[in-house]
């Protein structure tokens, strides 16, 4: 399926983008969510994030500099602004498949497709007409139940339903706490020069069986799943480094069949590293395995100055991790840890859910015990500074530098 999108509206879509990174100030951003939803902001030094307990403890956009700084999440005013719909006002809309609220980083549960999905509904097809996304992670609200000046806790329990018609019970629970220069220096081993501007945050996301039975691998397993949605532009690049080595032993370099194979001009695979468009002008999603993942991945916005990096809590996975491709499965326990997506129009003739970018991570599978819990830690860095500045912490954390990553696309 060809999923470009024409020319005219291409040049529209870029045109909308570089007019809203114009404008896009965390101050703007904030100001703007506060007349739609509650919003807890919490801050750090001169850094904050704002959260939004309606939208499951979302966190909405961030920033190095809450009064002049800019926002690094991607806001979707128009959705935010017609607020939730009803069945018939939504009907034919966008709305009847995803609220698409934005935010730089929601909870979500996998798998998304296969035999044990929860979006595809019994008896649909694994297509984007009969996708849906769960209430719980869509328009529930989750319950602020503790507060300080730099983190939030939110709770909140919901029962699911999957493709082959399993039943969960399942608590949740997730902590956003802020993080600063002394954060980042001791959790990613890096030296951050005086003129870099930082912003960092910490989830801490927890599931739990709250019902009688176990969850078992012949019916469906549940997992954590964290995504960051960021503002696209023809200037961001997603760069993921991995572990070379035989595919026989570690697997595929990188999932690139989500929605479709990727081309050569938005995906380049090398020995150890790889590297995305995160321009926000065709529809691709890539993923990389537990067995190649070194536990992060980052982008580039050469634009903004603004080295982003993302890491996640790597522990053992005796059930391996679910695994999202629509359709039925013959493993569905290899699954990715690791992915990137960039929007652009979903099916030929339709807009583009954004568009934005962005960059994912997930838990193993979690087969629980009735009071069993599963947990997993994102952690999001914004580092903004001068590309001699930026230069060797993209070597260090990423492996390749600044030069090289602008010169890919």
């Amino acid at each position: 399926m060809n999923t470009h999108i024409i020319p005219a509206a291409l040049a529209v879509a870029m045109a909308f983008i570089q007019s809203a990174r114009s404008e896009s100030t965390f101050a703007s951003d904030e100001a703007f969510l506060k007349q739609h939803t509650d919003l807890v902001v919490l801050s750090k030094d001169d850094s904050a994030v704002a959260v939004a307990p309606a939208w499951q403890g979302r966190v909405m956009t961030s920033t190095y500099d809450r009064r002049r700084g800019p926002s690094f999440g991607w806001i979707n005013r128009p959705v935010i602004e017609k607020g939730f719909l009803s069945e018939a006002e939504r009907k034919g809309k966008l709305e009847e498949h995803i609220y698409i609220f934005g935010g730089e980083e929601r909870f979500w549960l996998g798998p998304e497709g296969g035999q044990y999905a929860l979006f595809f509904k019994p008896g649909t097809k694994f297509e984007f007409a009969d996708w849906t996304t769960p209430p719980v992670i869509d328009t529930d609200a989750f319950e602020l139940v503790g507060k300080t000046d730099s983190s939030a806790k939110f709770k909140h329990s919901a029962e699911l339903v999957n493709f082959s018609g399993t039943r969960f019970e399942v608590g949740i629970e997730r902590t956003v706490t802020v993080l600063g220069k002394d954060d980042a220096t001791k959790m990613l081993g890096i030296e951050l020069a005086g003129g870099l501007r930082l912003v960092g945050y910490e989830t801490d996301n927890r599931i739990s069986n709250q019902g009688k039975d176990a969850w078992k691998p012949d019916t469906g397993l549940l997992s954590i799943w964290i995504l960051g949605m960021y503002n696209p532009s023809p200037e961001t690049t997603v760069v993921i480094p991995f572990k070379a080595g035989d595919a026989s032993e570690l697997g595929a370099k990188v999932n690139d069949a989500y929605f479709g194979k990727v081309p050569a001009d938005y995906l380049i695979v090398a020995e150890d590293v790889l590297f995305f468009r995160g321009d926000g002008t065709r529809r691709g999603k890539i993923g990389v395995n537990s067995k190649r993942s070194k536990g992060l991945a980052g982008s580039y916005d050469a634009a903004g100055g603004v080295l982003n990096i993302v890491t996640y809590n790597v522990q053992d996975a005796p059930k391996g991790f679910v695994n999202s491709m629509w359709e039925m499965q013959k493993e569905p326990y290899r699954g990715d840890v690791l992915n990137a997506y960039n929007d652009g129009s979903p099916e030929p003739g339709a807009a583009p859910l954004g568009p934005f970018y962005e960059i994912e991570t997930s838990s193993p599978a979690a087969a629980l015990k009735p009071g069993g819990t599963m947990r997993h830690v994102q952690r999001t860095f914004h580092i903004q500074g001068s590309e001699a500045e930026l230069d060797p912490i993209a070597r260090m954390l990423l492996g390749v530098g600044l030069e090289t990553i602008k010169g890919k696309f």
